[in-house]
């Protein structure tokens, strides 16, 4: 199975919140599992964990934890490069759904996973609003 997570649903790998449980029991349930993820991935991982390490969601210690465990992870992953291609079908997508609150690094997400439409089975997020326009992308989000 190849699975794409955005960063709301891969941040549930490394720290325990709502939705991690099922997360994990779909990798533990799946014989083979490729992980797709954007390049924007990179940042957007290290900016959430330095903002629950702000808000003291999570300690300084457990939050380098985490960042050095995503680190030593980045193997493992198949990051989806973002070149012009990909920010011209975000922008397309922008125009499509900015009226319905798309925003500048999920319509990047979105432009990823629709990138992916051949390759990928499941596209996962933990965002209501862009997992609703994955799945008007025509794309699977049910696991």
């Amino acid at each position: 199975m190849k699975v794409f997570l955005d960063t709301s649903s891969l941040i549930k790998l490394y720290h325990k919140e709502n939705g991690t449980k099922e997360l994990q029991s779909l990798f533990l349930e799946s014989k083979i599992i490729q992980i797709f993820l954007s390049e924007i991935t990179k940042v957007e991982f290290a900016s959430t964990i330095w903002k629950k390490i702000r808000t003291k969601e999570v300690s300084l210690d457990n939050g380098i934890l985490i960042l050095n465990l995503f680190e030593e992870d980045l193997i493992n992953y198949h990051f989806i490069m973002i070149d012009g291609l990909l920010i011209e079908q975000a922008r397309k997508l922008m125009l499509s759904y900015g009226i319905e609150g798309l925003r500048t690094l999920d319509s990047i997400q979105l432009s990823t996973c629709v990138s992916l439409k051949n390759e990928v089975d499941l596209f996962l997020t933990s965002d209501k609003l862009l997992n609703k326009l994955i799945e008007r992308e025509g794309l699977n989000t049910a696991f």
